[in-house]
């Protein structure tokens, strides 16, 4: 099937505009009489509910954390994009456009690229109004930093925890809603099932965390906000809560499930000390403003990093790719840094490292202002590797972090399952095969305060309110559905844990569908998932009751769903005979070791339908064109 993304034809500098002027409306009385419910509460669930409670809505939002604060937003730290140009330095609408483009890769949608740049300087002026503490300069201006893959400042931060202080902003803005009585919070509530009633969305069936209670919650729309998958390589920087659970089961009730294969490695992060780590620890982008990574030139090199010669450095950036040095984008960045270690010169334990080194930046602008730019950062990592980072460099390793791949939507943010929409982190279509850093928290309020608010409208006027009630067939029969599922697991009473199956599974991930992948690997995934998923429904060791606080239930749920999604998305990059962004095939490069793409056979989204356990899932494509910006290699050099 070719899939239409239903983008707005004409000028693109209107797109939007002429796009919300033809989207229907619903009249401030009418949307009383609708109900949405919104999984997830982080940056773009959270923005939503807030959003669509304050037009009027009746809105029901889900999180499994004990407070919607806690979403996994709140852990990013170095800033969010926006074109406001406030150091004059050359940036425009069209520049974050293009660099967005550019960044993923060219596989990304040029029409929702364009929106996410227009509404970026929206969104700086609605978090300024919540009162979120941006950075500002000595005049009282905000301030702005660089971020990787641009030439130009247009990254807001508040010092190195921007995601807590924006997400503060949205929980503000929820409560307040919450107070109004327009939302319903469901704290430690996980959605274990999407209810589709004549091929539209009208339902979740949840678990209550702290009861065990199965139940299921109608609606005339579900807004699914519910983040990344790559857990999958079970090490990574995301919070061990984060799944893929919410969207995995929307796929098997028919979404179809996007570029799955498209993982962000990020280039700085501190690299893993043991077998015994359950999560690995992010170290912002916004660090490299300052920081120069640099390996020993000399294999082998144990030498203390203070005292090795400038000399003998390889500061490897800033000689590969001159013209954006240290801040290259984290795909690129990433394959440098495992390129230096695979050469022998690595730092650290295992040479699983290099050094990310402040001290030319303390000589020039003083230790103080580095604290004030990064103190929280550097103290996290004196807190986590006992190093002092003022004093020497610290050690980076690329880590998991981030999924540009998601559920399929169209422009209207909306997937092919009528009535499922899908926000931030949990779709695909903005960030193509690489995100830039700083536009996470971009895409996430752009979905939630000012994409959905229009284009669930247009939805929910053609829809009569209220047509499903919690006693219809099919959320009775999705509730026995669950509790069944959940009693196959409790049963099974095998002798290995959970965790002992999500490590072998991220083990497989990171060998075979990591940062280098190859035709060999990929297959090499493909036939083992299989065996150790089979192996997993015989084997595994899931103590206590359904009707309780189970964690060992909930987690062998999620690795269950994780254990069925690896395989599709070693599938989806195996299809892919092309390297590009984080997608990275080891036979299709340049002579220079840089992503060689393949516009002529791959330039589309690959959507995946669902079939069934062990059966081959199809693929549906969306052709990808580029009328405002040319498809040219990818340089940074």
């Amino acid at each position: 099937m070719i899939l239409d993304g239903k983008c707005p034809k004409g000028p693109i500098q209107t797109s939007w505009d002429r796009h919300r002027f033809d989207l229907k409306l619903v009249n401030p009385a009418n949307k009383r009489k609708y109900k949405v419910l919104v999984v997830g509460t982080g940056l773009a669930g959270g923005a939503a509910a807030a959003s669509l409670g304050e037009l009027g809505y009746n809105v029901e939002a889900f999180c499994y954390q004990d407070s919607a604060r806690r979403a996994h937003s709140i852990a990013a730290q170095g800033g969010i994009n926006a074109a406001k140009n406030y150091p004059n330095d050359g940036d425009s609408i069209y520049r974050l456009f293009y660099d967005t483009i550019k960044g993923g890769d060219f596989r990304a949608r040029e029409a929702d690229v364009w929106r996410l740049a227009q509404v970026s300087n929206n969104i700086i002026d609605q978090c300024v109004a919540q009162g979120v503490p941006f950075a500002r300069d000595y005049a009282g201006y905000l301030d702005n930093r660089s971020f990787g893959g641009a030439q130009v400042s247009r990254t807001f931060y508040a010092r190195g925890q921007t995601g807590q202080q924006l997400l503060l902003g949205a929980y503000s803005a929820l409560s307040r809603q919450v107070k109004a009585g327009s939302v319903k919070l469901f704290a430690r509530t996980e959605m274990l099932d999407l209810v589709v009633v004549d091929g539209e969305a009208k339902g979740i069936t949840v678990r209550d965390l702290i009861t065990g209670e199965i139940r299921t919650h109608v609606g005339d729309a579900v807004v699914l906000a519910t983040g990344g998958y790559v857990n999958v390589f079970y090490l990574s920087t995301n919070a061990m809560g984060c799944s893929v659970t919410a969207n995995w089961r929307a796929h098997k009730k028919g979404a179809f499930f996007a570029n799955p294969c498209y993982t962000q490695i990020h280039p700085t992060c501190i690299p893993q000390s043991g077998d015994h780590q359950s999560k690995l620890t992010l170290m912002s982008e916004s660090l490299r403003n300052d920081g120069r990574c640099w390996a020993p030139k000399k294999k082998g090199d144990n030498r203390h990093p203070n005292d090795i010669p400038e000399e003998e450095r390889d500061y490897y950036l800033e000689r590969k790719y001159p013209s954006f040095g240290n801040l290259a984008p984290r795909d690129i960045a990433s394959r440098a840094a495992k390129e230096q270690c695979d050469d022998g010169r690595g730092v650290g334990p295992g040479g699983r490292g290099v050094n990310l080194d402040f001290s030319a930046a303390i000589k020039r602008v003083g230790e103080h202002t580095i604290r004030e730019r990064y103190g929280n950062l550097f103290e996290m990592y004196e807190k986590i590797t006992d190093e002092n980072a003022y004093k020497q460099p610290m050690r980076m390793y690329p880590a998991p972090h981030y999924s540009m791949g998601g559920l399929w939507v169209d422009y209207n943010c909306e997937s092919n399952v009528p009535g499922l929409f899908v926000l931030g982190e949990a779709n695909f279509s903005v960030h193509g095969a690489n995100r830039l850093g700083a536009s996470a928290l971009m895409q996430g309020l752009a979905d939630g305060y000012f994409v959905i608010p229009y284009t669930i409208a247009n939805y929910l006027a053609k829809t009569k309110p209220g047509l499903v009630s919690a006693d219809h067939p099919e959320c009775k029969k999705s509730v026995e559905d669950v509790k069944a599922y959940n009693n196959r697991l409790l049963n099974i009473n095998g002798k290995k844990t959970v965790s002992e199956f999500h490590r072998e599974l991220g083990k497989i991930m990171w060998e075979n569908v990591g940062m280098a992948r190859s035709e060999e690997s990929l297959k090499d995934a493909i036939k083992r998932i299989p065996v150790l998923r089979e192996e997993f429904w015989q084997n595994v060791k899931v103590t206590g009751k359904g009707e309780e606080l189970n964690q060992q239930l909930e987690n062998a749920g999620r690795v269950a769903d994780f254990l069925e999604f690896g395989e599709l998305m070693a599938k989806d990059a195996l299809h892919r005979n092309e390297s590009c962004g984080g997608h990275f095939r080891v036979e299709h490069q340049m002579p220079d070791g840089e992503a060689k793409r393949d516009d002529e056979n791959y330039c589309y989204v690959g959507a995946w339908e669902f079939k069934g356990v062990d059966k081959e899932p199809e693929l549906h494509k969306e052709p990808l064109t580029f009328e405002n910006v040319h498809l040219a290699v990818r340089s940074y050099k």
